[in-house]
């Protein structure tokens, strides 16, 4: 009835996963930063009183932009072990993929702009 083996893996899946999160957390300023940017997004949204389709948008906004600085940082630790001496490929392609993080921020702010400014009674 409890566990059968494919469960485990599932669960040992979820452990790496887990450390993985872990690991971005202790090692990226930029990534802490945003969580406790995300934090404050998320309190607002209760504080506010939203939606629950504006709060799914800002979860989701928020998802987004957490995905992405993990996919930069991926491609950054990537290229420092493939390629660690400077070259200018791997500078290009390091500084696109901080530009689809910046892309996503942006995204963020005006969406986040749009959905709380009607809820900011002045």
């Amino acid at each position: 009835m409890f566990p059968n083996a494919s469960f485990k893996k599932f669960l040992l899946s979820l452990k790496f996963a887990i450390s993985g999160i872990k690991v971005i957390f202790r090692e990226e300023q930029s990534f802490r930063m945003q969580i406790i940017i995300a934090i404050l997004v998320i309190t607002s949204t209760f504080y506010f009183k939203l939606s629950a389709v504006e709060t799914v948008v800002v979860f989701t906004i928020i998802f987004l932009v957490l995905m992405a600085e993990l996919i930069n940082s991926l491609f950054e630790r990537i290229l420092n072990i493939v390629h660690p001496s400077d070259d200018i490929r791997v500078k290009k392609i390091k500084d696109m993929a901080s530009g689809v993080v910046l892309l996503c921020c942006i995204a963020a702010a005006t969406i986040g702009f749009l959905i709380f400014w009607p809820h900011i009674k002045f």
